[in-house]
Parts: C-alpha cells; structure tokens; sequence
C-alpha cells in the first residue's frame, strides 16, 4: 500500500494540512486562518450478527478519524452495499443504529449512496471541523514524550471467535461496549492537554498505526507489552487460535518495523497486530500532559514512550 500511495500524483495546494504522505487518519483542509475541515471515510462488513449493532458499531469507527485529527464532527454521508433481494427489515436496522450513533456525536446525516451488492458494507464518510492551529496528527511525536491508549485491545480476536462460536456472552458484549464507545470523550480530554501527536487505533493494530506515527514523526515508539489492557477473553481465544486474517496480514506487512527486546507469549505478540473496530486513541505528549490526561480521563493509561529514531520503528520491551 505505501508503494502504491507513492505512486499517486501530488497537486500542491496551500490549504491542504493534512494530505495521504503520512498515513494520517483523515484529511485536513484550510477554509480560513481560523477554521479547517477534517474529512474521512470509512465502511466494513457485518462484524456482530446484530444489524442495528453493527450499523452503530460503523458509525462510531468513521467518526473516529475525526476525532483523532482533534475535531468535531458535523455531517455525515452514508456509504451501502446491499444485495437487492436483501431483508429490508435488516436494512433498517442497520440504517437505525448508524443514524442513532451519529446523532449522538452530535453530528448529522445528510445523505448517502447506496449499491446492490451480494456482500453487506455500511458506513460513512464524515466531514468535521477544527482549527488550523490545533490539528492533532500522527506526525508530531517527539523524543521524550509518553505515549498513553484509551481503548482495550481485541475486538477483532473476539469478533472471529463469536463467527467460530466459541465466544463467551459476557466477552461479546465488552468488546461491543467498547467499539461502541465514541472517542469523543477521550477527545475532549486530550484538548485540554499539550498533545504532540495523536492517532486511532483501528484496521491496522496497534503496531500498524504505531508504526505509522513513528515513520511519520521521525522517531521510534517503545511499547511495554505488559502495560496494554485486553479485552476480557481475548488472550484465551488468541490462544485457542481465533485469528482474523487481517491480524496475520498486519503482521506479515508491519513486523518488520518491530525490534523485540524480550520474550513474549504467542498471544500477546499476536494481539498486537489484532485488526481494532472502533479502537482507542494513541496520544503522545509530554510527562505532565500524560498525568492530566490520566486524572481527566479514567480510561487513558500509559503503555510506553518516544524515543530518538533507531533501527526499528517500533520497540518492544
């Protein structure tokens, strides 16, 4: 994917901020010395058996990318496909619990496009806004800073372990909790922090998006594997094998970047690249930035640090 992004034309323009060079998570364009736009899309497949759920879950992880940027949402567009002869009350449920997740952003619907399809996609491409001046990117860790996670790790572990049945109920529902969880919150509490870099955690695990904060801000990212909180059952279903091929195509393409200083249990390294829905903001800023943070956000902890650039991007201790 990076050598293919190379490959795409650049038009330089002004008011672009934010572009794709860095991998960042949505993109940022200068109306006004005062006022930005930050836009990203995002959509996936069913991942709970419950279409309002999932229609909600789809919701909650497009405006995600807004809220990594430090934005607001404001409108959204809805992107379906659908087969033709599909269940039409599915359908609506589906469109419900999208619609119900964006209103309670704050933001608002405007509208959509829609294609009949055999394979089910829903989500959105969601338009916000920030100053130019407060733009949080990944591309602004610095060497000394504290990195802090807002989000348990897992959802993608125990989403292939409730398609293959072995899930527990009560595991189920945390890791729907979770991913339905807006990051408007842990938003709002980064912005009274002096935050250098920010991202979310999603489709690429926690190394991939890590890795690209660390190539895009010029350093490595140190990671203490035993500081990182799962999601209840996650372990035990990595253990029991219940990988998504997306964890083991993050890994093929991410491992690379990852020096490892210490042993890890098989599980833990593999839930390290695990494929997050709707995941937690990944936040570097100085010591007294990341004590802030902790006391205004209860869920927000420490899981390592910045350092100068090394030979990997990414380091494991």
């Amino acid at each position: 994917m990076d050598r293919v992004l190379a490959a795409i034309p650049r038009v330089a323009n002004e008011n672009v901020l934010v572009g794709f060079d860095t991998a960042d998570d949505a993109g940022v364009y200068k109306l006004s010395a005062e006022l930005a736009l930050v836009q990203t899309v995002d959509f996936f497949t069913p991942i709970v058996d419950d279409p309002y759920t999932y229609g909600a879950i789809a919701a909650a992880n497009a405006l995600s990318d807004v809220y990594a940027m430090g934005g607001t949402p404001l409108s959204a567009l809805s992107i379906l496909t659908y087969p033709a002869n599909g269940d039409l009350d599915d359908l609506e449920q589906i469109l419900k619990g999208g619609a119900d997740k964006i209103h309670e952003s704050g933001c608002v619907i405007l509208g959509g496009h829609s294609v009949a399809d055999d394979e089910v996609k829903f989500g959105y491409a969601v338009t916000g806004t920030v100053h130019p001046d407060r733009i949080k990117t990944n591309a602004g860790a610095r060497a000394g800073d504290v990195l802090v996670f807002t989000k348990r790790i897992g959802t993608g572990v125990i989403t292939t372990a409730l398609k293959r049945e072995i899930a527990a109920d009560a595991d189920v529902q945390a890791a729907i909790d979770s991913m339905l969880t807006l990051n408007r919150r842990a938003c709002e509490a980064m912005l009274q922090c002096d935050v250098h870099g920010c991202t979310d955690v999603t489709g690429f695990g926690l190394i991939g998006h890590a890795r690209e904060m660390a190539l895009a801000s010029g350093v490595t990212l140190e990671i203490d594997p035993r500081a990182i909180r799962f999601l209840p059952g996650a372990l035990d279903y990595a253990r029991q094998g219940a990988l998504p091929a997306g964890l083991k195509n993050n890994r093929a393409f991410a491992s690379d970047s990852v020096e490892i200083a210490r042993d890890l249990a098989p599980e833990v390294e593999n839930l390290l690249y695990d494929p997050q829905t709707s995941g937690g903001l990944l936040i570097a800023l100085a010591e007294a930035g990341a004590a802030q943070l902790e006391r205004n956000f209860a869920d927000a902890y420490r899981i390592g640090r910045v350092l100068t650039r090394g030979s990997k991007a990414i380091r494991l201790v």
